[in-house]
Order: structure tokens, then sequence, then C-alpha cells
């Protein structure tokens, strides 16, 4: 299913992303590799047992990554140009190895662009909770959208 060009979002208009994902072990590990991010509250299991958690927390950057990418499929496949930034970011309580995560998101602000009549900017609200429906994650995005083709 393609994206949504600037001119389908609706401000308060919330999506239900039905792409869901139970974060492995693995998926924590590499991408705390891949990041060449060597905190042992995400990689060290001995290390995470002597925290107030007792087991290692899942990177937060996999989580924002994660938030986002669920949303892709049902908002901006093919008709993004970029995003230009990410604020008021907070992970208000950690992920763990075998959680299930969900996303909501909200459409905050839709705009043309003042300098290239060919697309515009929205804003975008997404927020990750756990399985026990648990806030873990949420940002405003700001995304430069395509216009629908004339």
């Amino acid at each position: 299913m393609p994206g949504l060009y600037l001119e389908e979002f609706e401000v308060g208009h919330v999506f239900r992303h039905t792409l869901r994902k139970t974060v492995t072990e693995s998926d924590n590990m590499l991408f705390s590799v891949m990041t060449l991010n060597p905190q042992p509250l995400h990689i060290d299991f001995d290390f995470a047992s002597k925290t107030e958690w007792g087991k290692p927390l899942v990177n937060s950057l996999f989580t924002l990554g994660l938030m986002i990418g669920i949303a892709v499929n049902d908002i901006t496949v093919g008709t993004t140009v970029a995003n230009l930034g990410m604020k008021d970011t907070v992970f208000p309580h950690p992920l763990f190895h075998g959680d299930t995560v969900r996303v909501e998101t909200t459409v905050v602000s839709v705009r043309e662009s003042k300098s290239k009549p060919d697309r515009g900017i929205v804003e975008l609200e997404h927020r990750a909770y756990n399985q026990n429906d648990v806030l873990v994650a949420r940002c405003l995005r700001q995304a430069m959208m395509l216009k629908r083709p004339t």
C-alpha cells in the first residue's frame, strides 16, 4: 500500500498500526553492536542483573527506530521526501527482550511548503506501547511529504 500524500493527512487522525513486533535478544544485541554502543545495560546480562531492572534493557534508539518503522507502511511508503526532525522524544518505561511493541500515530499538523509547491510538512506524534499497554516511547516527528501529483 503506498503512503499518504500531503492532502490525505487530517489533523487529529489516529492511526492504530496493525504491524507489531516482539523484540528479541538478537535484535537488541545486533543493534547495539552495529551502532558501536558498548553500554553494558544493553549487552551484559551479569551487569544488568545487578541494576534496578535486573535484566538488560533494549537500546532506546532501537525502540525509537522500531516505533517509526512500524508506522512507515501505513503512512509514508513512497510519499515521504525526508524526515526533518524528531523532538520531545521520551522513553517513560524500558523495553525488554520478549516485549511486543504496538504503535499509534496521531497527525498533529499539516502545512504546505512555502518554497516547494509539490510538497508540505506533516507533524506526527508516534507512541509505542508494550503488550501491557505501557507507554515505552513517544516522539514528535516532522516529515516532508509529497503532494498528490497533478
